[in-house]
């Protein structure tokens, strides 16, 4: 790669972890969702500032070019998010039909009382 490359890199790894920080900062990004980006962003500012570490890991892989091994972490980490994602969403939509459950519930009692309460109004009126 050019050292083009590696400085557009390490411009584009130290402007997402920005991002992240401030995401996090003002609580609109949770600190569980945070830690791949932080750690995408991590390694992306180590390979861009050292960029000998991307050629030498590629060679402890058995990568032939490094490029490959960067979009395969990028994918891998995309993956690991997805995935975190999904459990999350899978817990979501169960606490929704709980909650919609209890609602229904809650909604089915407040109809029997209106009626008791309005049967025994009733009853007060045909007595009177």
């Amino acid at each position: 790669m050019t050292p083009t490359a590696y400085v557009l890199g390490v411009i584009a790894a130290l402007f997402t972890f920005a991002m992240v920080v401030e995401l996090l900062r003002r609580r609109r990004l949770r600190e569980r969702h945070a830690v791949w980006w932080l750690l995408a962003t991590t390694l992306a500012l180590i390979v861009g500032i050292f960029p000998e570490v991307l050629i030498w890991a590629a060679g402890v892989v058995g990568v032939v070019l490094p490029t490959n091994l960067v979009f395969f972490v990028s994918i891998a980490i995309l993956v690991l998010v997805c995935i975190q994602h999904s459990a999350e969403l899978t817990d979501l939509e169960a606490e929704t039909r709980v909650l919609a459950e209890r609602s229904a519930l809650l909604e089915l009692r407040v109809l029997q009382l209106e009626r008791a309460e309005a049967e025994s109004a009733d009853e007060e009126t045909a007595e009177g």
